[in-house]
């Protein structure tokens, strides 16, 4: 007879992932308002005005590419934020890449949800047709430098941005 060893990691999250809807640049305007959450993103919560853009360029992504960054939802189907992926948006970095990216409200951290959204993303764009994906991190960013460990993404450059920060591409083959 033999016995099962009881595993000692924490359980998924069961996630849902959208594609932004209209009333979804209120949703993450308001889970993005706190100095931790954009730390790495100016400090401060953007303007309504840019998540109202920026959920309708994912609408269009989603449209013609089949990914995007989508609204990230718990099992309440509370918004927790974002994930997804998208081409690199800047004219620095890694031009013509495909990024994925997460970003969730303070309340959501050391959950499980980030990775958790991020392998549904991994899994989504390579249906899509994606054949490798960067992460763009903040070098000092440590909880999100976890998670693209988790995934299995390996360091493959590092870029002084156009704020002085220093930031880190890390690469994954799909």
């Amino acid at each position: 007879m033999t016995s099962a060893t009881p595993s000692t990691a924490a359980p998924t999250p069961a996630v849902r992932l959208r594609v932004p809807t209209e009333e979804d640049a209120y949703a993450w305007h308001r889970v993005f308002d706190h100095p931790e959450v954009m730390e790495f993103h100016g400090g401060r919560a953007a303007e309504l005005s840019v998540y109202e853009e920026l959920t309708a360029r994912q609408r269009r992504h989603d449209a013609e590419l089949g990914f995007c960054l989508w609204t990230l939802l718990d099992e309440e189907e509370q918004v927790l934020g974002f994930t997804g992926a998208q081409p690199w948006p800047h004219e620095w970095g890694p031009k013509g890449a495909i990024e994925i990216g997460w970003r969730l409200g303070r309340d959501a951290w050391g959950r499980g949800y980030a990775t958790a959204a991020a392998r549904t993303t991994l899994e989504r764009v390579r249906a899509a047709g994606v054949r490798e994906v960067v992460a763009m991190v903040a070098a000092e960013n440590e909880r999100s430098i976890a998670v693209t460990r988790r995934l299995g993404m390996e360091l493959a450059e590092t870029y002084t941005t156009p704020t002085g920060r220093r930031g880190h591409c890390f690469h994954l083959a799909l």
